[in-house]
């Protein structure tokens, strides 16, 4: 059974940061790209960031770019998002996923699969 299990949400002040951790169980995590996706309060599923399976190419939606890094690490089957410079608009729900397609469609595409763990709050105030 495939589980993602996000943590490192939390309550922050604006320019704050913050680093959200994905924990992966029941799949092959290192063949797997992998996403952070976001949902704002009264808002849609928003792509946030992508990494392909080996850690060597990654993508920003436009709204976080120069931010937010994605990271993972696959021996410890564990996905990363670091979160600098934090803006009221981030304020979020913020789930990790795989990919249902290569990393480098999830800027024309829906690119992950719909399923994900509980997610991490991510609060950020002015």
């Amino acid at each position: 059974e495939v589980q993602l299990v996000e943590s490192g949400g939390g309550m922050v002040q604006s320019g704050g940061s913050l680093r959200l951790s994905c924990m992966s169980s029941g799949f092959a995590f290192d063949s797997v790209d992998m996403s952070w996706v976001r949902q704002a309060p009264g808002k849609g599923l928003e792509w946030v960031a992508g990494i392909n399976h080996g850690g060597t190419s990654t993508y920003y939606a436009d709204s976080v770019k120069g931010r937010f890094t994605i990271s993972r690490d696959n021996p410890k089957s564990t996905l990363y998002l670091q979160m600098n410079s934090l803006k009221p608009e981030d304020t979020a729900l913020y789930y990790c996923t795989r990919n249902a397609l290569p990393v480098d469609f999830c800027s024309v595409t829906t690119c992950y699969e719909k399923h994900w763990g509980q997610g991490t709050q991510v609060t950020v105030s002015s």
